[in-house]
């Protein structure tokens, strides 16, 4: 039997307190995830949000380039 696959991918994100009180963070492993918040968990929410906005972005952008053309998609799920 094989072992179920967890179904989530962990970020590193790089968090600074600005001058103004404020934490500024960016993830890692995906640099143009980029967002502030009041506080370190506010930060994070906003976060995630900017990293769906890039997939969504990014998602719309690719399936552009396939527009006219026969393809196929398919659901993948990396741990």
């Amino acid at each position: 039997m094989k072992p179920k696959r967890n179904k989530h991918i962990d970020f590193t994100a790089i968090i600074e307190k600005s001058d103004d009180g404020w934490y500024v963070g960016q993830l890692e492993e995906l640099p143009e995830v980029i967002s502030q918040g009041k506080t370190v968990q506010e930060l994070k929410q906003n976060l995630q949000d900017a990293l769906d906005l890039v997939i969504s972005n990014a998602r719309e952008t690719t399936l552009s380039l396939y527009q006219g053309k026969k393809f196929i998609r398919r659901k993948l799920s990396f741990a």
